[in-house]
């Protein structure tokens, strides 16, 4: 990722908040040019009372310009607060919104919690970049080159002298800015894997409990936060470097001006007033050079994330979405055709499909069997477009599924995936996921369909239920039979489900199946099964191998014509006895 394109998925989003930014750094800048009248109203103070005249005028105009610095930086800070806050916002929802619309290859390359550090973590870190670089940077230069030019006003020998030692500074902070850079790279980085880790283990938290993996997760996590702290620390080596360097400069000025400008005073070259007004400008110079500095290094800090950010940006998206489909259109059930299909899920993998190729009528249920590997789940990701065929066509009611537009093919779908997890919510917030214009009527006569309208002790399930984390208070059949209670509320044409009866027991699964068969009257029903039970009852049944179909016939057809099927089915009635 280039820095350029970092910047401009930055300057995007700063687009909008241009006038607050502007007035911002006008308050700012006011704020320090007050500040810079103060040194000169002193020396006029201190040259009255040297003179015996009434100070009672630039005590005033003191405390006048003191109140009006401080007020015009808070309204200032404020401000530029605000707007960084916003400009956060407005690229944590960019980002959100061109997250959910990645492709699914992408999550295949991309660890989750990656991602999610550079939604949360790297979208911070433009905050800084906002108030310190920018805003601090600009005004801090500006103010510089104001105290220069009054440092220039009051004595232009103590200035060269001044000068000579900032020069020595600006070399070594120069030399800094790369190590700075690269630490700040690191940290980030280093955040994301933490991020990473940390999605890792609350994926699979039960399954590391079974296992006793607590020491394991807890070095590795451990770990991880520990070259995080590494990183952080160079990071903070780098910059309490450039921080030191200031002030030991400043302190280095203060120290030689002194002593020239006070054998320039003994010698009635300057008047006292006049070094004191000096001094308090070399003092003045530690404010807009600490400003610069912490701008650059927050730069550098914030060019990572925002670099982090722009990548993002640039990864593989499907088309902007539709409106969340509507319940209220019943579809008609759809046809589908494979025609020498060929795919893979990587250049150097096999071909999951090799020249696959079948026909399936409109409504219907038809059963894919095979061993495991020979493509049957990858058939559901390509209807889906999930991926995208290397060769050959893939039709939905004739036409080919790179013609439709995404949102409508998929709301012409209902799927049901073998690892199904709930949504953390209600009943009714999992039923009406990703789909509007439902009542209590319809979601109820949608658990009635797959069973599911009372609890295992006869209770009726309450739509305002909650189903816990990933749908924690439910068993895995329940969690099955509610994904498939979500896909039919879209009233789908094609219905695809995939192990939907793997966890339940003999009832439920004598119950869903009836229910499978009832709804295979109205819609086309492709199933993936590996229970005899449930491929029996198929209207027709293709057989998988290689990425090919072997066979197709109906359950008693297969055991008379193909050795595999019988195999499967052999095996799996000694499994079930």
């Amino acid at each position: 990722m280039s820095k350029k394109a970092a910047w401009w998925v930055l300057a995007d989003h700063l687009r909008g908040n241009v006038l607050a930014l502007l007035l911002a750094t006008v308050a700012g800048l006011a704020a320090a040019g007050v500040g810079l009248a103060l040194p000169l109203v002193t020396r006029r103070l201190i040259d009255g009372l040297s003179a015996h005249q009434p100070v009672t005028a630039a005590v005033g105009l003191l405390l006048v310009l003191a109140a009006g610095s401080a007020v015009l930086s808070a309204g200032g800070t404020f401000l530029l607060e605000r707007t960084a806050e916003s400009v956060v916002r407005d690229v944590r929802r960019s980002l959100v919104t061109r997250m959910t619309r990645l492709r699914v290859p992408v999550l295949d390359q991309h660890e989750p919690g990656d991602l999610m550090a550079r939604v949360t973590a790297d979208s911070t870190l433009l905050r800084d970049m906002i108030t310190v670089s920018f805003f601090g940077g600009l005004t801090g230069v500006l103010t510089l080159i104001g105290v220069v030019v009054l440092m220039a006003s009051v004595d232009l020998v103590l200035l060269g002298v001044a000068a000579g030692v900032m020069t020595v500074t600006g070399i070594v902070l120069a030399a800094l800015t790369r190590p700075i850079n690269r630490a700040s790279a690191q940290a980030q980085e280093a955040v994301g894997a933490v991020g990473t880790g940390l999605e890792r283990m609350f994926g699979a938290f039960r399954t590391m409990k079974a296992y006793g993996a607590e020491p394991a997760e807890n070095a590795r996590l451990n770990a991880s936060v520990t070259r995080l702290w590494r990183a952080g620390v160079r990071a903070g080596g780098w910059s309490a470097a450039s921080t030191a360097t200031v002030e030991l400069a400043v302190q280095a000025a203060f120290l030689v001006v002194l002593g020239v400008g006070g054998a320039r005073v003994a010698s009635g070259a300057i008047g006292l007033g006049t070094l004191v007004a000096f001094l308090m400008y070399v003092f003045m110079l530690v404010a807009p050079i600490a400003q610069v500095v912490d701008a650059l290094i927050r730069f550098q800090v914030g060019a990572a994330g925002a670099a982090r950010i722009a990548e993002v940006f640039e990864l593989p998206a499907e088309p902007d979405p539709g409106p969340p489909a509507s319940s209220v259109r019943l579809r008609e059930p759809a046809s589908v055709r494979f025609d020498d299909v060929r795919f893979r899920y990587g250049r150097d993998s096999r071909h999951v499909h090799d020249g696959l190729s079948f026909d399936i009528p409109a409504r219907g249920m038809t059963a894919f069997v095979g061993v495991s590997g020979a493509g049957k789940t990858t058939v559901f990701s390509l209807l889906e477009r999930f991926y995208e065929a290397e060769s050959g066509r893939v039709l939905v009611n004739g036409r080919e599924v790179r013609d439709w537009p995404l949102d409508e093919l998929r709301s012409l779908i209902g799927y049901v995936e073998q690892e199904t997890a709930g949504l953390s919510g209600t009943l009714r917030d999992n039923l009406t996921y990703g789909t509007t214009g439902l009542d209590d009527e319809t979601l109820r006569a949608a658990l009635d369909t797959v069973r599911l309208s009372h609890t295992a002790d006869g209770q009726p399930w309450s739509l305002t239920t909650s189903i816990g984390h990933r749908g924690s208070r439910l068993s895995g059949g329940e969690r099955q039979r509610l994904a498939i209670a979500r896909a039919l509320v879209r009233r789908p044409g094609l219905l695809l489900l995939d192990e939907v009866t793997s966890h339940l027991d003999a009832r439920n699964e004598a119950l869903l199946r009836d229910a499978i068969t009832e709804i295979a009257t109205g819609t086309t029903v492709l199933v993936i099964a590996h229970k005899l039970s449930t491929v029996a009852m198929a209207d027709r049944i293709i057989v998988m191998e290689a990425g090919r179909v072997r066979a197709a016939g109906t359950h008693a057809e297969l055991l008379l014509t193909d050795a595999l099927y019988a195999e499967l089915a052999a095996t799996q009635l000694i499994t079930s006895s």
